[in-house]
């Protein structure tokens, strides 16, 4: 009977690692289940807010402690990143939108972008730094100081930018994103002072693997209706689509202006950041309760989050190349030979 049963659990461990291993490809693969089943989607669509809830548990639950002590002796840096990750992002873009109508002539669009605008970076958006090959420290760092202003600014440019638009109550956002947040990191604490960080990092792949399958439920619920939106209006659809991939690198590209100074994979960490937005964290806190449109933009804004570390992985090595190139160059340039006197 005791083998039955560690035959029992081992099993799911060994499928859920080897989930885990598929990494981006896994990632992929949930975009393609959620576009293939939409009855998958109106399935999980109810429990958005719950996975949303567990997959920041998990995050919260991985944090290096040390590595966010050691990054916090850069301040400075750490705190005009997250200024403009959470105040000047979302200012800018309200006020793109009110310049150009958008609050008149499609308020459910509107509302998408400003939810989009206000959230927190991803939680994944260090891992995807990563994986990119880019110093994930400081987007970690910052990830952690705007996820922890998100309770502040989010109700504020709420009230400012969407009034009534928004079911939910400014201070009643504000409130959820705490509890929401200060939950999750709870939960996170109790498991870290239950297993160990040593376990935690040692069960890495299964705990990817559980990662992915409630993924499935946020990515299966925000992509149930793509397909019948595109049959229903292609053209519309497309437009949103390429609305999001211009949304998304200009974000990226803007932080790298921004953060120049820093050098070139510095600022594109940190535009990677400010381009992933946790919008999952929105809808959890907004209770789902969001207008079609709205929730056809935050499907289609999936794809650049997802396509970006094949888009921007190139982009990296030339950088690397060209830095390189220009090392080599200056060793080989010869000093010049002062004159005799």
């Amino acid at each position: 009977m005791p083998g039955v049963l560690t035959d029992a659990v081992a099993v799911p461990v060994r499928a859920l690692a080897w989930l885990g291993r598929q990494g981006t490809r896994a990632v992929a693969a949930l975009v393609l289940i959620g576009l293939a089943l939409p009855p998958l989607g109106e399935l999980l669509k109810p429990y958005v807010a719950e996975a949303i809830f567990l997959l920041l548990c998990i995050s919260f639950m991985r944090v290096d402690i040390a590595a966010l002590r050691d990054h916090l002796r850069r301040p400075a840096i750490v705190l005009a990143a997250s200024l403009w990750d959470m105040i000047a992002v979302p200012a800018l873009i309200g006020l793109f939108c009110l310049a150009a109508g958008l609050d008149k002539s499609s308020p459910d669009l509107f509302l998408a972008l400003m939810l989009q605008a206000v959230a927190s970076p991803m939680m994944a958006a260090p891992a995807l730094a990563a994986v990119i090959g880019l110093d994930s420290t400081l987007t970690l760092i910052t990830l952690v100081t705007g996820t922890a202003l998100v309770p502040l600014t989010a109700p504020l440019f709420a009230w400012l930018f969407l009034g009534g638009a928004l079911v939910l109550s400014p201070l009643a956002l504000g409130l959820k994103l705490a509890f929401m947040l200060a939950g999750s990191l709870a939960v996170a604490f109790v498991i870290r002072w239950m297993f160990g960080i040593a376990a935690i990092r040692r069960h890495k792949e299964p705990i990817d693997g559980i990662n992915i399958v409630i993924l499935l439920v946020f990515v299966s619920a925000v992509m149930g209706s793509v397909a019948s939106s595109f049959w229903a209006d292609p053209l519309q659809v497309l437009g949103i689509a390429l609305l999001s991939f211009a949304i998304f690198f200009a974000l990226v590209g803007a932080t790298m202006l921004v953060f120049r100074r820093l050098g070139s994979e510095r600022a594109l960490a940190l535009g990677l950041l400010v381009s992933q937005r946790n919008m999952g964290l929105m809808v959890a806190a907004a209770g789902g309760t969001l207008p079609d449109l709205t929730w056809l933009y935050f499907a289609l804004s999936q794809f650049p989050i997802y396509w970006s570390p094949q888009s921007l992985k190139p982009v990296v090595g030339r950088m690397r190349a060209g830095r390189d190139e220009d090392a080599t160059e200056s060793m080989a340039t010869p000093s010049p030979k002062l004159p005799r006197r």
